[in-house]
This record gives structure tokens, sequence and C-alpha cells, in this order.
């Protein structure tokens, strides 16, 4: 037997503490905080862009520096977690969250913003894997883990909805930074609380934390994305081929010094288990497909189909709903059928939903994209709640942190590049539009930088000229957007396809460990 199939030789001896669902209920905190804040920016960018007016460039770094930061740091906060106790990483970065995003809600710059969201990244990624690695260690009964992962990934999907809606009602009332300060009370929640109900946990053979590992991670990943990013935003250049060689440099080194190192940061002998190397793809490109689609989606309802910010959270909301409902079944349901049925039939039910996306136009009602949502809710609920039980059944509890670290990785890594890639192809297509004859060349160059400066621009035109600028502005994004979520289609239901090749055989435990 492998080494990452191995079970720890005390699990079986731990009794199940009374207090574990209360656990359960802090450590869902942490994630239901993360997850609103991945997603409750995207409704806040009309009157952040009004307020800030950064460049089009600009208003993807703010959307994408704290997927990018959190993707590089967080397999270095996992195995720091793992050293010196995930209680104590959970604890710290939830403070750390708390205290940036009062930075965040004072900006007073596109700069300082993307500096402040930068800052959210670093505190974020302790807090992730911290609470993935706890569940493992907290529930012994492959079952009630099941279960227990089942909530925290329904918290989750939820608090990605759920943000717009809070982050509306905030919006109707308040500034666009107010969408940050609501984290504060949860943080003190989570923090209070969490200091009496957790139990400690690390691995007492960790060995010392490798700050060069920790270099060579976060250049590697930061460097590969940023070359991504920049090629499909502007194409090759010598400064993204320079960057895309030093993050490929950073990342082979780093393989090599794990594969060296007596206690690595990272095992890599982990991937060798095809259903660990399987769930971490399906991870990574199922959240490509739906993140870069998901980010702009929010600007569709407002400023394309005119929605106020409550409003287009609400509509938003039938897909953690059908994320609720799945991820509570999913382990159930994958143990009764099989772990690539579920998995395959989520990639695929997402990836339909996309192409039905392709047909969106600015009058399109709220049925079909509502019924959509739903889908692509219940697709992600089987889908990301059976392969995190995938990844953490296949490690020693002991490595908890690690394997946490590198699923949250894959979820954050392909968020990044689903918002560089995809969101490249929206900005692409809508920079591209003619304005209409009339339009002053100050305001046709505000126009193209975004949706919101074209809205913001036509206010100091004749109505004419205003309604046909915004009319043609509304429409490229609209393309963009289409060509954006065909690509997201074709990426969930190629996934779909390996999945089902890549788990053939993995099953869920179902008896206590011993």
């Amino acid at each position: 037997m492998s080494r990452t199939q191995q079970l720890s030789p005390t699990a079986g001896t731990e009794a199940k503490s009374p207090g574990r669902w209360l656990a359960l209920s802090v450590l869902v905190l942490a994630v239901l905080l993360v997850a609103v804040d991945a997603t409750v920016l995207g409704l806040a960018t009309p009157s952040l862009s009004e307020d800030l007016k950064p460049s089009g460039t600009q208003l993807l770094w703010i959307g994408d520096i704290y997927s990018f930061v959190i993707a590089g740091l967080l397999v270095s906060m996992g195995s720091l977690g793992d050293r010196i106790g995930r209680k104590k990483l959970l604890l710290l970065g939830a403070t750390a969250f708390g205290a940036v995003s009062v930075l965040n809600a004072y900006a007073a710059s596109p700069e300082m913003m993307i500096v402040a969201r930068a800052l959210l990244g670093v505190a974020g990624a302790t807090l992730m894997p911290s609470t993935l690695a706890l569940i493992r260690n907290i529930f012994h009964d492959p079952k009630e883990r099941s279960l227990a992962i089942g909530i925290w990934g329904a918290t989750a999907s939820a608090g990605a909805a759920v943000g717009p809606v809070v982050g509306g009602a905030l919006l109707q009332h308040f500034w666009w930074g107010s969408v940050f300060l609501i984290n504060l009370p949860v943080m003190a929640v989570l923090v209070l609380v969490g200091v009496k109900l957790l139990p400690e946990s690390k691995n007492p053979v960790a060995g010392p934390w490798d700050l060069v590992s920790v270099g060579l991670s976060l250049v590697g990943v930061i460097g590969v994305v940023y070359a991504v990013k920049e090629a499909a935003s502007h194409g090759l250049t010598w400064e993204v081929a320079a960057a895309a060689v030093l993050g490929a440099v950073a990342l082979y080194a780093f393989v090599r010094r794990q594969n060296r190192l007596p206690a690595p940061l990272l095992d890599m002998r982990l991937f060798r288990h095809r259903g660990f190397s399987g769930a971490v793809l399906a991870d990574l490109l199922t959240v490509f497909g739906l993140s870069g689609l998901v980010f702009f989606l929010s600007q569709f309802l407002q400023l394309v189909q005119g929605r106020d910010p409550l409003e287009a959270g609400l509509a938003e909301l039938p897909a953690a709903i059908g994320a609720v409902v799945t991820g509570l079944v999913a382990g159930r349901y994958a143990r009764r059928f099989s772990v690539r049925g579920i998995v395959a039939g989520g990639l695929t039910a997402i990836g339909l939903a996309l192409a039905v996306i392709t047909a969106v136009h600015k009058e399109t009602g709220y049925p079909l994209l509502g019924g959509a949502l739903l889908v692509v809710g219940l697709g992600a609920g089987f889908s990301f709640t059976v392969t995190a039980d995938v990844i953490l059944s296949s490690v020693p509890k002991e490595q908890a942190g690690s394997a946490s670290a590198v699923s949250e990785t894959a979820y954050e890594l392909g968020a990044a590049l689903g918002i560089a890639l995809l969101g490249s192809i929206v900005t692409g297509v809508y920079q591209g539009f003619q304005a209409p004859a009339g339009v002053p060349a100050d305001a046709a160059a505000a126009a193209h930088e975004s949706l919101g400066g074209a809205i913001e621009a036509s206010a100091g035109l004749d109505p004419a000229t205003a309604n046909g600028l915004v009319s043609t502005a509304q429409e490229a994004f609209v393309d963009g957007l289409n060509i954006a979520a065909g690509v997201g289609a074709a990426v969930l239901l190629a996934t779909a396809a390996a999945a089902w090749f890549l788990l053939k055989g993995q099953k869920l435990q179902d008896g206590i460990e011993h």
C-alpha cells in the first residue's frame, strides 16, 4: 500500500468528540467569509468603478489578485498549519483577515485597492486549508466526514451566492466599501468561539518549515498565472515570456526540492494516487470554467439588464440553492452509485448550463438565467463535495493540511486563470466595438475601458448619442460573455470526460478508520 493510502494508526483509538458538530459550525464561518469575499466584489464592481475609476486592466487585477495570492500561498500555509497547529493558524489568519478588510473598505485609489486585495489574499490563504484539514481530523467516521465536507462545501457555495445578496442590500444603502466591513463581525465570532470549541491538531513529525520552498511556490504560481493573464490580455511580449520562464523554473525547482527534502512542504508522492490527481484536476478545470463567467454575470445583470444590486444578488441565488441541496447528499449518492458517475455527471450538468448561456442576450428573461444557474449549482454541489472527500480520504490525517492546500490551490488557481482568460475574452471582444458617430474621442476612450466606463461617459452626452453608445457597449459586452460561456462549456464537458476515466474504480470509505 502506498504512503498516500495509509491511514493513521491512531485514528481508530480516538473517540468521537461530542462537540464536533459545534466545531464544524465555527469552521464553516471561515468558509462563508472567504466565499462571500470572493463574489461580493463582482456586485460592487460598478459602484467601485465609478468611484475609483480603474482602467480595464486594473479592474481585472482588482478582481483576480486576491485569488492569485491565495493560490501562490495555499500550499505554504497548509504546510505551516501542519507544523504550528491548524487551529492556531486559522485564528491568526481570521484576525488578520478582519483587519485587512478595513483597508479594502477604505481604499482610495485603484492601486491601493489592488494592494489591499493582495493582502487579503495572504490572510485568506491561512483559512481554507485549515478548515478542511480540521474536518479531516475532527471526523474519523468516513460517512460523518462526507456529511461534514458536504456542509463545508454547501456553505462555500451558499456564501458565493448569498454574498451578492448581502452585498446588494448593503449597496442599496451604503457605499461599496461596506461589502468588506461585513467581514468584521463574522471574524469576531469565529475567533471568540473558535478559541473555545476548536481542537488543535498538527503533524507531530512534520519537520521545519522550509522558507526556500515557500518562496519558490509563491514565485512559481504567481509567475505562471501572471504570464497567462498578460498573454491573454496583451499578447506575447518579452515581459510575459520572462514571467512564464521565471514561474516555470521556480515550480520545477520547487518540485525537485520537495523530492529531496526529508520533511517537504508538499509530499509530491500524493500525486501518484490516481484518484487524488483526478480530483485535483477536476476541481481546477471546473472552477476555471465557472469563475470568469460568474465574475461578469453580476455586471450583466446590473449594467446590461438594469437590475439594482440587491435584485442582481437575489437573481444568483438558485446556484446556491442547487449546491446546498446536492452537496448534502453527494457523499451518500457517490457510495450508492459511483464516485466517477457523480463527479462526471455534475461536471456535465455545469457544462450544459454554460452552453445555454451562449444564447443569452440583452432581453433574455429570468427563467432561462435562473434555470441555468440552478443546474450549475446542482452540478457543482455534486462535483466539489465528492472530489474534496476523495482528496482528504486519499492521505493520512497527518498530511491533511498539505492535501487540503492542494485542493484549495486548484480551486483558487482555477478561479484566477478563469478570470484572467475568460475575463480577457470578454474584455477583448468588448473593447473591439465601434463607438457610434458623434461620440467625442475622450468619451469613446472611456467607454472602451469598461462597460461601467461607457455608462458613466454617456452621462455627459445628449440623450440620443448616449443611448447609442450605451446600447452598442452593452451588445459588445454580451457578445464577449457568450463567447466566454462557450469556452467554459467546452472546458467543463472535456473535464467531465477526463474525470470519468481518472476516477475509475475510486470509492469513498465506509467504515470507521482503524
